[in-house]
């Protein structure tokens, strides 16, 4: 008898195929937003989950699955994952890094772009049919090419998008606990995080959400930006105070913002949705098909190497493995 998993949300058919030839595979076809209680019914007798970033992966989900072995999450991130419950119940964590870093990088620029230049805001006046003649103050924006990056969170994607400003000959500076690898290398420099913000043209946000992360840009910190800066975050929402940003935004204290990111997505706070000078995008920094089929099948190598006996090769939590059962 095949062991039994669970796939909370649909997922490509290779995936699905792949998986099928190992496990007895209980898929979310339909696409539905589960409670936590039918999470916790339908896993109830599955010996591996998987998992994205809105499923919420508690003591009362492992309490309701005692044959559970390993979650594998088809997303970087695992700040939905109680990752210290998991390993001392000897269940084994997988996530799936590296395969979206770059297409993450390109979603970053391509915020602050179009936030510096004021792209999302000029076309809702044109498609609005406000465009009636040429001004030479019409929609004026900020420079990019020449300019100051600010980079809070110098990881993967952070050295990825610094690779990207050189193309823009900017000047990247950084903030980390520590000293980035590489970042030498790329002409960046780092800077304390009142530095980064009192210095950057254009702050890009790639750090995790952690307890010590959240709401690390809030009121202070947005009152030491420069009032004609641009801040993007591709990273997570938390790390962000999205009132405390709509704020800064209708008080012009900074110029624009780009989030891909939000507390409590899918749910906006309202307040970002009436500001003009913001781009707003549903967490799709990743959402290129090459890396999102290989986040997903990454995923699911996890899991075949599981029942294969083989090391896993993303684990989160390779000390599960010893944990007493």
């Amino acid at each position: 008898m095949k062991p039994k998993l669970l796939i909370t949300r649909k997922v490509f058919p290779e995936v699905i195929e792949a998986l099928s030839a190992v496990f007895d595979v209980d898929h979310n076809l339909a696409d539905d937003a589960w409670t936590p209680e039918e999470l916790r019914r339908r896993a109830s007798a599955c010996r591996a989950i998987y998992v994205v970033a809105s499923d919420r992966v508690d003591t009362a989900l492992l309490d309701a699955c005692p044959a559970l072995v390993m979650i594998a999450t088809g997303s970087v991130g695992y700040n939905h994952i109680d990752l210290a419950a998991c390993t001392a119940r000897g269940v084994l964590v997988t996530n799936t890094p590296d395969v979206l870093t770059e297409a993450t990088a390109d979603m970053g620029f391509a915020l602050l772009m179009a936030a510096a230049r004021r792209v999302s805001e000029s076309e809702r006046w044109l498609r609005a049919g406000q465009w009636d003649r040429w001004a030479w103050d019409q929609f004026l924006g900020a420079d990019v090419h020449g300019s100051t990056l600010g980079v809070l969170g110098m990881g993967r994607i952070g050295s990825a998008i610094a690779r990207r400003a050189a193309g823009f000959s900017m000047r990247v500076i950084y903030c980390n606990r520590s000293e980035a690898p590489g970042a030498a290398a790329l002409g960046a420099s780092r800077v304390t995080l009142d530095e980064l913000l009192a210095q950057a043209d254009h702050l890009m946000l790639v750090l995790p959400y952690s307890t010590a992360t959240h709401h690390i840009i809030g009121e202070r910190e947005l009152g030491l930006m420069k009032p004609t800066a641009t801040l993007v975050n591709i990273a997570r929402g938390g790390i962000v105070d999205d009132a405390a940003l709509a704020a800064a935004l209708a008080a012009h204290r900074i110029a624009a913002a780009g989030l891909d990111v939000f507390e409590n997505e899918p749910a906006l706070n309202p307040a970002l949705l009436k500001a003009p000078n913001i781009v707003l995008t549903p967490h799709i920094g990743s959402g290129t098909r090459s890396s999102r089929l290989g986040m997903a099948m990454l995923a699911a190598r996890n899991l075949l190497a599981l029942e294969a006996g083989e090391p896993p090769l993303t684990p989160l939590n390779a000390q599960a493995l010893k944990t007493p059962r």
